[in-house]
């Protein structure tokens, strides 16, 4: 395989961040956008740009690489995590391109304010450096000789994605909040004019006011008695316009739909609404175990841009027994889940990348049952540990980000996080945990929050002895219940109890995933701030 070429810029600023040498006061004022270079970027636009389409080669040569192994597909583990590793090259490629273009054109239609040019360069260049991790997660119990021969080529395009993530100048946040992938600042200014708001192209000014009214009008609707035009949810999505602008609305009356739905790239704006959390039920079984990836063992999975879903539940009925077994999957980029119920077991809520929102929601499980490595708010959100498998412990959150630049992590405010009866009643047979650490950089704020005794006073949990216990960020601020005291949490170097409000802003809605500039047009109800 033919390696890039880069020019000796290029190489220079590589170095240099490799080497903890480059500094914002290196860059040059010269360059043809001055918008994004004095704001965004820590080298020159030209080289910014010429590093991603250097970047998007290698994907288009990666993609071609891997493809060659679809001969293997008698073996259906193998087969799997072949297909995951086209899917996320492919989804890989559009996030690198949608970076390209802002980089070109950072003065279009959603790009004026810097902030959310900021966020949006970050959000798709790390969900871009994530998906090479999952392609490869998912080979675990597959043929050594193939997933030796991918990873090679992966782990290339890994370290450009990595370099290219490095020139992105993340916006300083409020002393220390866990390295430099905090949630975009503002700068003080106060965001209150419905005109200071930076609009998604997707939310139209019709859709605006369909979605804050009290009503929504559906597009289509599914219903099993045949009140509807369809009754499956999966013929509903399939006559959803591709690309389409506007947003497309689907009702899904009371039941229990057990089918396995896929949102692809080209369905953004999709909106599923429900007669209410577990009344309207899409349900799956699909596990690790069986011989799914985790990735694909998800229920519900969604790659859309600005999806909706509303007054459902998505679970996973698997079991504990059959490990990892995902109930709802998302990769869609300002995305919300509202007054819903995601039920599973182990690895339950797959955020698995890009900015989202969860409110009002119910999530349960055993085993690293919120994971991934998007940057994720839950507000007043109740998180309950399950009973699992016998002397098995569980871990509320397990986030990945792996390298300190990403912008993601989980803010987790205004919530309860306790755990189900049984498990309540058997505190002394079943460990609860916060959250573990699965990538190095693992990155989890707990604000504002009821947590139960069902949690350990220690409150976190190693993943493997030392591992990433200097580098996580594990916080703790204003939280109340029995199990919110500091007195015998963890003694890591990066488990941190705040007790500075500007740290704690940094994980708000309105700086961790900008929210201020695309939430209010959702519909949904949010806090901004730290106040309620």
């Amino acid at each position: 395989m033919q390696m890039a070429s880069f020019s000796r810029c290029q190489i220079l600023v590589t170095f240099l961040v490799i080497l903890g040498l480059w500094s914002p006061h290196l860059v040059s004022c010269v360059n043809n956008n001055p918008l994004i270079q004095s704001e965004c970027l820590m080298v020159p636009t030209s080289e910014f740009v010429g590093s991603l389409k250097s970047t998007i080669g290698i994907v288009r040569q990666v993609t071609s690489i891997v493809s060659r192994f679809t001969s293997f597909l008698g073996d259906f583990r193998l087969s799997n995590a072949i297909s995951d590793c086209l899917d996320l090259l492919d989804l890989s490629a559009d996030e690198l391109d949608w970076t390209l273009s802002a980089a070109q054109k950072p003065s279009g239609k959603n790009n004026t304010n810097t902030v959310r040019l900021s966020s949006d360069l970050r959000t798709w260049l790390s969900a871009a450096l994530v998906n090479q991790d999952t392609c490869m997660e998912g080979f675990e119990g597959t043929n050594g000789i193939v997933k030796n021969l991918v990873a090679g080529s992966l782990n290339q395009l890994t370290s450009l994605v990595t370099d290219v993530l490095r020139m992105v100048h993340p916006i300083p946040d409020s002393k220390s909040n866990g390295g430099s992938g905090g949630g975009g600042r503002t700068g003080g200014r106060k965001l209150t004019s419905r005109k200071e708001f930076e609009f998604p192209s997707w939310l139209k000014s019709k859709d605006r006011k369909l979605l804050q009214a009290n009503g929504v009008q559906a597009d289509v609707v599914v219903a099993q008695d045949g009140t509807g035009k369809f009754t499956s949810v999966n013929d509903a999505i399939s006559a959803a316009p591709e690309q389409s602008t506007k947003r497309f609305v689907i009702y899904i009356k009371k039941g229990v739909y057990k089918e396995y739905i896929e949102i692809s790239k080209k369905k953004p704006n999709i909106m599923l609404i429900g007669d209410g959390m577990d009344v309207t039920v899409i349900s799956g079984n699909r596990s690790f175990i069986d011989g799914w990836t985790t990735y694909r063992s998800a229920t519900f999975g969604v790659k859309g841009q600005g999806f909706i879903a509303r007054d459902m539940t998505f679970e996973n009925t698997a079991g504990p027994q059959k490990h990892q077994a995902v109930a709802f999957r998302s990769d869609s980029d300002l995305s919300v889940v509202y007054r819903c119920a995601i039920r599973g077991f182990q690895d339950t809520l797959y955020a698995h990348t890009m900015r989202q929102f969860y409110g009002e929601c119910v999530v349960t499980g055993t085993v690293d049952f919120i994971f991934g490595d998007g940057s994720v708010v839950f507000q007043r959100c109740t998180l309950n540990a399950r009973k699992g498998l016998p002397n098995q412990k569980n871990t509320i959150t397990a986030q990945g980000r792996k390298v300190i630049t990403e912008p993601s992590g989980f803010s987790i405010q205004f919530s309860n996080i306790s755990a189900e009866p049984d498990v309540l009643a058997s505190l002394n047979s079943t460990e609860t945990y916060l959250g573990r650490p699965w990538k190095l950089y693992s990155r989890t704020v707990i604000m504002q929050s009821f947590i139960s005794n069902a949690i350990k006073p220690q409150g976190w949990l190693e993943w493997n002895g030392n591992f990433a216990l200097d580098t996580l960020y594990y916080g703790e601020y204003m939280n109340t219940g029995p199990g919110a005291g500091l007195g015998s949490r963890v003694k890591w170097p990066g488990f941190h109890a705040i007790n500075d409000s500007a740290v704690a802003n940094n994980f708000t809605v309105a700086q961790f995933i900008v929210g201020n500039s695309w939430l209010p047009l959702t519909g949904v109800k949010y806090t901004a701030g730290l106040a309620v």
